[in-house]
């Protein structure tokens, strides 16, 4: 192997390991703003350092601060301490490692050797999300036995309960899935979706599995315990359930392996049903060839939003009342710069691949990917928002209701996707 096979290694498994990390603090700040939206407030604008407040980012630190130095207390009626305190690890662990087989580009091919883009280059695709996901609940399960607590007990019986009544849709929304793409495999997957249907439609998951996908949708809500399905927590009935009896860093990983499900998960469900890495109308092997035009493009493209995005930003960072030398109004002109000087970073690294970039070379190979990468991103954290925004418009369902939707709704629509979409498929075919 040489040293270029051992970087680009090394960057696959740290891009899968640290970004569903970075991710954790971008998910409790949209979380705090979109709260705020929703509810018509302003949501973490105090904590600062320096006088920046970095749009809410600096209080993630301050909570940061709080529970690591906040008492670490086990109750002495715990008797499997050990248990207690390997619970949350397993969450977390389960929901990091999910994410090593999810692709976030399309397979870079440099110097005649291909390098998969992906945590873990095997082929159990989607299999090893859905049995990874699902051990996940041992944690929950585990946690509310370990706290000898009536009302962790009672949240980790609700978790067990629920995780049962909706991996079985789940697991059947994606068999409709397998019959259209005929793989598990993640990456192809996603370059089946790289084709158009009828020559301008993109072949995505969403246009072809749409039951599909609502189900699949439903059914992540649930297993990643997020509202209208958090009845393993359930404040206003048994406070807190399964972790009702953790405290500082061991309830903060409890914290982490939340929101990494939720990464995880929408990165799954942009794989399956949003074309995965894939530029909307650009397959893999147009983009290299294009590699030039899509450069000038953006070239053109990324000033303009900038300008705006910079407008947005100095209309919304001042104060509400008028104030000489606004502080708020000082911070904004510091990221206006700074976000100015990446854009100038980026347009000269355009500009390279406009003058120097040949067409279907290493460097229009190495810019699909990035452009990949980045769409990736994007996509994953408007799925992100998808989850703020159900938390803070649906109410918590009853528990008869959770169960009703999973086995007497989800259930049977996923059978009934199976059957047609077999059908559709053998007559097509």
């Amino acid at each position: 192997m040489t040293s270029l096979d051992y970087l680009l290694i090394a960057l696959r498994v740290a891009f899968a390991a640290f970004v569903p990390l970075c991710f954790i603090a971008v998910c409790v700040w949209m979380e705090r703003r979109g709260a705020g939206f929703f509810q018509d407030r302003s949501g973490p604008n105090r904590a600062a350092i320096f006088g920046f407040r970095a749009a809410g980012l600096v209080q993630n630190l301050a909570d940061a601060a709080k529970l690591i130095f906040k008492e670490d207390v086990i109750s002495g009626h715990i008797k499997h301490k050990f248990i207690f305190v390997l619970a949350p690890v397993i969450v977390f662990f389960a929901a990091l490692v999910s994410f090593a087989v999810v692709p976030f580009a399309d397979t870079l091919v440099l110097g005649g050797r291909s390098y998969i883009m992906q945590g873990v280059p095997v082929d159990l695709g989607i299999l090893w999300f859905l049995a990874l996901a699902g051990f996940a609940v041992y944690g929950i399960i585990l946690a509310g036995w370990s706290s000898t607590n009536k009302y962790g007990i009672l949240g980790g019986l609700r978790s067990a309960a629920q995780v049962i009544s909706y991996e079985i849709p789940m697991a059947l929304a994606v068999i409709g899935v397998l019959i259209v793409y005929g793989t598990v495999n993640l990456n192809e997957m996603a370059q089946f979706q790289g084709q158009l249907l009828f020559g301008f439609i993109p072949m995505w998951g969403a246009v072809l599995q749409p039951l599909g996908m609502v189900i699949f949708i439903v059914a992540a809500f649930a297993e990643t315990n997020r509202t209208p399905f958090d009845l393993a927590e359930g404040e206003s009935e048994i406070v807190a359930g399964f972790h009702v009896e953790y405290s500082a860093m061991k309830f903060a990983v409890f914290f982490m392996g939340e929101y990494v499900a939720l990464f995880v998960s929408s990165a799954i469900i942009v794989t399956l049903f949003f074309g995965g890495y894939q530029v909307p109308f650009l397959a893999t092997a147009t983009l290299i060839d294009n590699a030039r035009p899509v450069a000038f493009l953006l070239l053109l493209l990324l000033p303009v939003a900038m300008y705006f995005f910079a407008g947005w930003i100095r209309r919304n960072n001042v104060s509400h009342y008028p104030r000489e030398n606004d502080p708020r109004a000082f911070e904004a002109k510091v990221y206006i710069r700074g976000l100015w000087g990446l854009v100038v970073v980026i347009e000269l690294a355009l500009l390279a691949i406009l003058f120097f970039a040949s067409p279907g070379g290493p460097a229009a190979h190495i810019f699909a990917a990035l452009l990949q990468v980045c769409t990736f991103l994007v996509k994953v954290t408007l799925m992100l928002f998808v989850y703020v925004w159900v938390r803070w418009t649906l109410p918590r369902f009853r528990y008869d209701q959770l169960q009703k939707l999973g086995w007497q709704i989800l259930l049977p629509l996923a059978l009934l996707n199976i059957f047609v979409t077999s059908a559709v498929v053998v007559i097509l075919s």
